[in-house]
């Protein structure tokens, strides 16, 4: 068998089970990619000698280039196929992992996360896609419930994890364990996994556009993919700034932001496991209660920060606001997803990549101007995200014939 037919060959019915299983490994590579690294930010800024800010804005150089990569690698990806070109992104994000390890340049950094986001969008898309590919109805339907659950795997093993990969060997040991993970994956990938597109649309410019211009025009789908935005923002703004506030202002350890990290992890997959287990039930209702209770948990949370402020409140409150957040991306997630089954690769790219680029660019324009210095701004941040989110979706229930 020569190495262009191992590239295209097509998945074997009898690796079915093991194909799907390393396609939900890959669903929460974003995450890990992020996640991993989060405890280390203090540390990375210190021994790069900048800023608290320049380290903050490797992940948003990610968040950015693996949104953009999303929004366009959809149509690569019903022309030529998902296993080649998810093959290839595995190779080239362990080497940019490798790379980013053993430099002290924060812009060859940012250069490498560039490479890092757009090859992580097309593994995440490719794999999202598998399953439309794969499977149908029912269990389709199962499946797409499950990936918020599985993808926050990673905001619960990363962080907790990069906590004692950074006490123990340094910031770079978490980009050693993301190429090594990359490069695991791509050797089973390569025993087991095989190309699953049916129909592969024509590469037209044209048409591609057209599509596109659909989906983007359906109301629904459009605001349910900013509600997904709003959503991870909350994560992300936690992501971004917790490891300052525990271990600068807590004056804590790296560990102690890891198992913080790991709490609000499991908040998260919560949220997405009662979203899973209440997915039958009538949308606008179940998703107003969720933002009323998470606008309350966010008005407590900036109420009491002048008088109850230390590390057990603040991961209190960030656990409930994280675990409605997990709700609602769980909820409108699915709705996005199975929402354009005939274009399964350019829904699900558009899908994360508008996510994505909504909470880079929100994401940081908040920690820019409301620094999450301590629980009260925290607080203040989630109330302003919160708030955009009940605007959004009282939008969304207004909507006329809307498919929810």
């Amino acid at each position: 068998m020569t190495a262009s037919t191992t590239l295209i060959k097509p998945l074997n019915e009898e690796n079915k089970g093991i194909a799907t299983i390393l396609a939900f490994a890959l669903i929460p590579l974003s995450g890990f990619a992020t996640d991993v690294y989060i405890p280390s930010l203090p540390s990375m800024a210190a021994d790069l000698q900048v800023s608290d800010l320049q380290v903050q804005l490797t992940l948003s150089v990610f968040l950015i280039s693996y949104g953009i990569s999303q929004l366009f690698v959809g149509s690569l990806l019903d022309s030529f196929g998902r296993y080649r070109i998810n093959l290839i992104c595995l190779v080239i994000f362990a080497l940019s992992s490798f790379i980013i390890a053993n430099t002290d340049s924060i812009y060859v950094i940012y250069a490498m996360r560039v490479v890092h986001g757009l090859t992580v969008g097309a593994i995440v898309v490719s794999k999202r896609a598998f399953f439309v590919d794969v499977y149908s109805g029912d269990k389709l339907k199962h499946y797409l419930s499950m990936f918020s659950i599985i993808w926050a795997t990673a905001p619960i093993i990363a962080p907790f994890a990069g906590g004692y990969l950074q006490h123990y060997f340094g910031w770079e040991s978490n980009f050693y364990f993301l190429g090594i993970f990359a490069i695991v994956v791509l050797l089973l990938e390569l025993l087991y996994s095989g190309e699953t597109i049916q129909n592969r649309m024509q590469f037209n410019l044209k048409s591609i556009a057209e599509v596109y211009m659909t989906m983007i025009k359906t109301t629904s789908f459009t605001l349910g993919i900013v509600m997904l935005g709003l959503a991870y923002c909350m994560v992300m703004i936690y992501n971004m700034t917790g490891p300052f506030i525990i271990e600068h202002q807590l004056h804590l350890s790296p560990v102690i932001a890891g198992y913080s990290s790991l709490v609000l992890g499991f908040a998260m997959m919560a949220g997405g496991l009662i979203g899973k287990a209440t997915i039958n039930k009538p949308f606008i209702k179940k998703i107003t209660i969720n933002l009323s209770l998470q606008l309350t948990f966010g008005v407590l949370m900036l109420a009491t920060a002048g008088w109850i402020s230390n590390l057990y409140s603040m991961i209190f409150f960030a656990l409930l606001i994280h675990m409605a957040s997990g709700y609602t991306f769980n909820s409108f997630f699915t709705f996005c997803l199975s929402a354009f089954p005939k274009n399964a690769g350019i829904a699900s790219g558009l899908t994360g990549g508008i996510n994505y680029v909504i909470v880079s660019f929100l994401s940081y324009g908040i920690i820019y101007l409301v620094p999450a210095k301590d629980e009260h701004n925290l607080a203040l941040s989630y109330v302003l995200l919160i708030g955009l989110s009940v605007l959004v979706f009282f939008a969304i229930s207004r909507l006329k014939n809307r498919p929810l």
